[in-house]
């Protein structure tokens, strides 16, 4: 099975890519090779690459930036989906296209299932949104990964920033009244490949029965406030020099942003777990894991600065 799969430098995209691996050959396309910004060249580079699938975590993420940048937003959300996704039902090729919290309000404190009403509150998720919709307009098989608070080891994201915080700041304020679930990459590949896994042993066409949307994130729920607490309490334990004395929790309000961000990113997990047979990891047991992986390099960092140089 060929494997296109887009987004390769990014935090989902890397973690695809070794996964992936096991099931095809994956051709890694670049922003050089596929660009989503020039959504009608889409088709003709799909016509020279001939997948069997097509894996597309890449998007346009800068939420605030996107309010300026509308149209750049919605050309890489949204038409290049499009494109992508009609391209696939012409040649009956599948694609899974990854997906956000950011589809909704953040109004109450239940899990968004996947049947809800959307209503973006941002440019950014009024993309996203427009893309899902091209998925189900162009008529071919896929599936939607939603997801939530994504982060890594690696690349720029809000662990990244934590750590670096942390190690210059006695004190760190943090919104604490944002709530769902911070989710590394590499869950969800995992989560992804098992998925596909078993969609591919099944006997039919992948996508055929079980497509459409489903939640994709760690299990359990917490703050922006709470995800940052564990991250530099963890950073200590590992032995990573941490000069922040105090976590200090605020309020949306009081740290005002250019895009409204959802304050209930709760995903719903009863399809995840009862269709595709996934049961995913605690948050926190996510983030042991890339704090193993991130400690060891920021120890080394520190040393680095402290050891003095030859004469």
């Amino acid at each position: 099975m060929r494997i296109l799969l887009t987004g390769v430098s990014g935090q989902v995209g890397g973690a695809l890519q070794v996964l992936l691996s096991g099931l095809g050959s994956v051709v890694a396309a670049d922003r050089s090779q596929l660009d989503l910004s020039q959504p009608d060249t889409i088709s003709a580079v799909l016509d020279q690459l001939r997948p069997d699938l097509i894996v597309n975590p890449a998007a346009y993420t800068a939420v605030d930036l996107a309010e300026d940048e509308r149209d750049l937003a919605f050309r890489v959300n949204a038409d290049a989906p499009a494109a992508m996704a009609s391209w696939g039902a012409r040649h009956d090729v599948p694609i899974i296209h990854f997906s956000t919290d950011y589809l909704f309000d953040g109004s109450g404190d239940v899990p968004w299932r996947e049947t809800d009403r959307p209503s973006p509150l941002s440019v950014y998720g009024a993309s996203k949104l427009a893309g899902e919709r091209a998925l189900g307009e162009a008529g071919g098989r896929h599936l939607i990964v939603r997801t939530s608070w994504v982060y890594a080891s690696q690349g720029r994201n809000f662990l990244r920033t934590i750590a670096r915080l942390a190690r210059e700041r006695k004190e760190l304020k943090i919104v604490a009244d944002q709530f769902g679930a911070p989710t590394s990459a590499q869950i969800i590949s995992e989560a992804v490949v098992k998925i596909l896994r078993e969609e591919l042993s099944g006997g039919g066409k992948p996508f055929e029965r079980n497509g459409g949307a489903v939640n994709v994130s760690a299990s359990g729920t917490t703050s922006w406030h709470g995800f940052a607490s564990a991250i530099v309490t963890g950073l200590q334990q590992r032995g990573v020099d941490v000069v922040a004395e105090q976590v200090l929790p605020i309020c949306t309000a009081d740290f005002p942003t250019k895009a409204a961000r959802p304050a209930n990113s709760r995903l719903d997990h009863d399809r995840l777990n009862h269709v595709f047979g996934v049961t995913m990891p605690t948050w926190q047991q996510a983030l042991a894991v890339e704090l193993d992986d991130l400690a060891p390099e920021l120890v080394a960092a520190s040393r680095d600065l402290k050891t003095p140089l030859a004469s």
